[in-house]
């Protein structure tokens, strides 16, 4: 996945619909919020087997949740000015030496 060919193209939908006005840091996070709360819907009330089982329907589902919360996060980086593949490895990183014992 080259994170820079999908922050250029979420740029260019951006622009294109004029939608910049909309993507302040406040208002890119409340966006990922709620589709992190679509995504957690499709588990609400399965058990833990369940979780771990969808349909084809469900997980098609949750992939498309997925798809919007890591594309909102992608644009946020990219009005805080952070590079997604640095923060992701320096977290990785301090996970790996606070858990990795």
């Amino acid at each position: 996945m080259n994170l820079d060919d999908l922050i250029q193209r979420l740029h260019h939908i951006r622009d294109t619909n004029d939608w910049r006005q909309f993507h302040s840091p406040k208002n890119l996070t409340m966006a990922a919020s709620v589709e992190m709360a679509e995504l957690v819907e499709i588990f609400q009330w399965k058990t833990e087997e369940q979780s771990r089982q969808l349909s084809a329907e469900e997980l098609a589902h949750a992939g498309q949740e997925v798809g919007d919360i890591v594309l909102y996060l992608l644009l946020m980086c990219s009005e805080l000015g952070l590079d997604m593949n640095e923060v992701v490895r320096a977290k990785l990183a301090d996970s790996e030496r606070r858990f990795l014992k």
